[in-house]
């Protein structure tokens, strides 16, 4: 008797951990680690899929090295997922390259149309779905919140990646007419590969602006960390495009909030799981913002941050 109700035990627990259906294979395709994977993972565990029991994800990252996408995404592909998810445009353009047939899910991509990832908006066409954070017109916001904090700002230097020129193209041209409009001298400074950030900073600092913005780009972000140290040791007041500057000595940083759109991918994700055509699942726009001030970054600079702006964005 003990030893079949031992049986009957251990055939329940063995029933227990089995996944309640198939696994589905989701291939994850990053430019530079990131925190939105993980609000995208929570957006999928919402939706009822664990890693490890009903869900299996294959992670490909190029660590900021752009070059390295088009040859990981076509690793992924022979991987053979259910489902691509590419973060930003340069992942999304690289996993679109690599196949026409497996669904991809688009995370933050600035803008879809004008780069050939979808047909419209409302009709995407092909394989490619997703999400759009409209970043590329960020920077003109980014002058006016640079005014706010030093109302006398009239030089400000700017940090972009010449070696992703194409994808960043509307970003300048924003920037551009954002100086313009307020009688801003805008000048840029390159920074093609991680081994440039110290000489590129360095020389920002020597032409002594009163500003730095900084473009979001995956090679920024994921040397995230280190620009800031180098703006602090500079002192330089300098404002961001995403929230992975925040804790790392800029001043402000404002953009879309890239991890709600991270996380609302994957309502993306579980319908074309469930038969839906990603070509007829119209791509969403983000229109929530993030406005985040460095009060320590503040003081270190000796900024007084208006009330006003303080009223509108919460302090780190």
């Amino acid at each position: 008797m003990f030893l079949l109700c031992a049986v009957a035990l251990a055939t329940a627990d063995i029933a227990l951990a089995q996944p309640a259906g198939p696994a589905h294979r989701v291939a994850l395709l990053l430019p530079a680690a990131t925190p939105n994977e993980a609000a995208f993972m929570q957006g999928m565990r919402a939706l009822g899929y664990e890693e490890g029991h009903n869900l299996v994800i294959d992670r490909r990252s190029a660590d900021g090295d752009l070059t390295r996408l088009p040859g990981l995404a076509a690793d992924t592909v022979r991987s053979r997922p259910d489902v691509i998810v590419a973060f930003v445009t340069q992942a999304s353009l690289a996993a679109r390259k690599a196949t026409a047939t497996i669904p991809i899910v688009m995370v933050a991509v600035a803008d879809p149309v004008a780069s050939g990832l979808v047909g419209s908006l409302a009709r995407p066409g092909g394989n490619v779905t997703g999400t759009s954070a409209q970043s590329a017109l960020v920077p003109g916001k980014q002058l006016d919140l640079i005014r706010e904090l030093r109302p006398k700002a009239a030089r400000v230097a700017l940090l972009w990646n010449p070696a992703n020129a194409v994808f960043q193209e509307q970003s300048l041209h924003e920037a551009r007419a954002g100086a313009q409009r307020l009688g801003i001298e805008l000048r840029l400074f390159g920074a093609p590969a991680p081994v440039e950030i110290d000489r590129t900073i360095a020389a920002i600092a020597a032409a002594k602006p009163d500003a730095v913005m900084v473009l979001g780009d995956p090679m920024f972000v994921a040397n995230a960390r280190r620009i800031g140290e180098r703006l602090r040791e500079h002192r330089l007041l300098a404002v961001g495009g995403t929230g992975a500057f925040a804790p790392a000595a800029m001043l402000a940083v404002y953009g879309p909030d890239l991890a709600e759109s991270a996380r609302r991918s994957a309502t993306y994700v579980d319908r074309i799981l469930k038969g839906a055509r990603p070509g007829d699942l119209p791509v969403e726009l983000e229109t929530k913002y993030v406005l985040v001030i460095h009060a320590g970054t503040a003081r270190a600079l000796g900024v007084a941050v208006p009330p006003a702006l303080l009223a509108r964005a919460p302090t780190r």
